[in-house]
């Protein structure tokens, strides 16, 4: 009867590896998503920044003006 195994001194798993990979990505995935929210948040005050300065300025204007 034949061995099961082509070469059984070599035991690389080519269907291992690809779970490991597939491990990796799983894992690295909340943090991409984290990094996405941030990056609202940050696009969000950079937002709200601007409008506040440009409602200064209109004020300081105003005041100017009278």
């Amino acid at each position: 009867m034949s061995n099961p195994t082509p070469n059984p001194d070599n035991n690389y798993d080519p269907a291992g590896s690809t779970q490991m990979f597939r491990a990796f990505v799983d894992e690295q995935r909340p943090a991409a998503e984290a990094q996405r929210t941030q990056d609202r948040g940050s696009k969000a005050g950079l937002v709200i920044g601007v409008v506040v300065a440009l409602v200064v300025v209109v004020g300081v204007v105003a005041l100017a003006m009278r």
